[in-house]
C-alpha cells in the first residue's frame, strides 16, 4: 500500500471525508438501534437536548484542544484554520462537558453516557481508517521508529502508524465491553470506564507522535487526559477497590 491512499482522486481529502461521514452515519444509526432495545430512563426530549449539548461541546472542544496542540502558532491562526483543525480527544473532552452543562440546565439527574459507548467505539474505528489512509497528510502519524510495525506513510520514513494503533485499540475496547455486558455496573459507569481507558491510551500514544509541548513537556492531549483522570478520580478509586476485592 502506498500512502496517502487516494483511490484515484487527486488528493486524499475525499477519502478522508468519506470515512468521517460514514463514521458519523454508522455511529448515529447504531445509537438509535441500541436505544430502541434499551430501557432508557431519560425522556426523548431530554435525550435530544443532551445530544445537542454533546455535539456542540464536541465541535468546540475538538477545535480548542487541536489549536492548543501547536501553541507556537496560536496567535497566527485564522478562523478557517481553527475550524479545520480538530482532534477526537478534544471532541470527547468538549462533548462530556457540553452534556454535563445541558443536564444541569434541564435538570436531568440520570447518567446518559452508557448508550453512546459502542456507537462511539465503532465510529472512531471507521474514522481512523480515513486517518490511516491519509498517511502524513493527516496529523495523526507517529514518529520515526525501528519497531516492526513501522510503516512508510508517504515520506520515505518508517513511522509508528498511530491511526492503525487506535483502530486496534478500538477493537480491544469493543471486545472488552462485549465481555462485560452482563456485569452489573452503576448506570453511567460504562461510559466513565470508556473515557478513562481511552484517555489512558491517548496519554501513552501521544509520546509516539510528534507533538509540541503546551506546559511542562506535555501536549494539550496529555493535559486533557490528566484532567479526565482527576474528573473521574472517585470512579477510578471505586473501580480499583471493586477489582481488588
Amino acid at each position: 500500500m502506498r500512502f496517502p491512499v487516494t483511490f484515484g482522486f487527486e488528493s486524499v481529502e475525499p477519502v478522508h471525508y468519506f470515512f468521517e461521514v460514514l463514521a458519523f452515519f454508522v455511529g448515529v444509526r447504531l445509537y438509535y438501534y441500541l436505544k430502541k432495545r434499551t430501557a432508557d430512563p431519560i425522556s426523548n426530549i431530554n435525550r435530544l437536548w443532551i445530544l445537542v449539548g454533546a455535539m456542540l461541546g464536541a465541535l468546540l472542544g475538538s477545535r480548542i484542544i487541536a489549536a492548543l496542540e501547536t501553541p507556537s502558532q496560536l496567535f497566527e491562526m485564522t478562523w478557517l484554520t481553527f475550524y479545520q483543525n480538530k482532534t477526537v480527544a478534544g471532541g470527547f473532552f468538549g462533548g462530556l462537558f457540553g452534556v454535563e452543562l445541558v443536564k444541569k440546565i434541564i435538570g436531568e439527574k440520570n447518567s446518559s453516557g452508557d448508550l453512546y459507548v459502542i456507537p462511539i467505539i465503532i465510529a472512531v474505528f471507521i474514522g481512523r481508517i480515513g486517518c490511516f489512509f491519509a498517511g502524513i497528510t493527516e496529523p495523526t502519524y507517529g514518529i520515526e521508529t525501528t519497531f516492526f510495525m513501522g510503516m512508510d506513510l508517504g515520506d520515505g520514513l518508517k513511522r509508528h502508524p498511530t491511526a492503525l494503533y487506535e483502530m486496534m485499540f478500538m477493537l480491544f475496547l469493543l471486545f472488552f465491553f462485549w465481555k462485560i455486558k452482563k456485569v452489573e455496573l452503576i448506570n453511567g459507569d460504562r461510559f466513565k470506564l470508556f473515557m478513562v481507558l481511552y484517555f489512558l491510551y491517548r496519554f501513552g500514544v501521544e509520546f509516539l507522535k510528534p507533538f509540541e509541548p503546551l506546559f511542562f513537556g506535555l501536549s494539550s492531549i496529555h493535559w486533557s487526559a490528566l484532567f479526565i483522570f482527576v474528573y473521574y478520580v472517585t470512579f477510578i478509586k471505586r473501580i480499583f477497590k471493586r477489582v481488588s476485592q
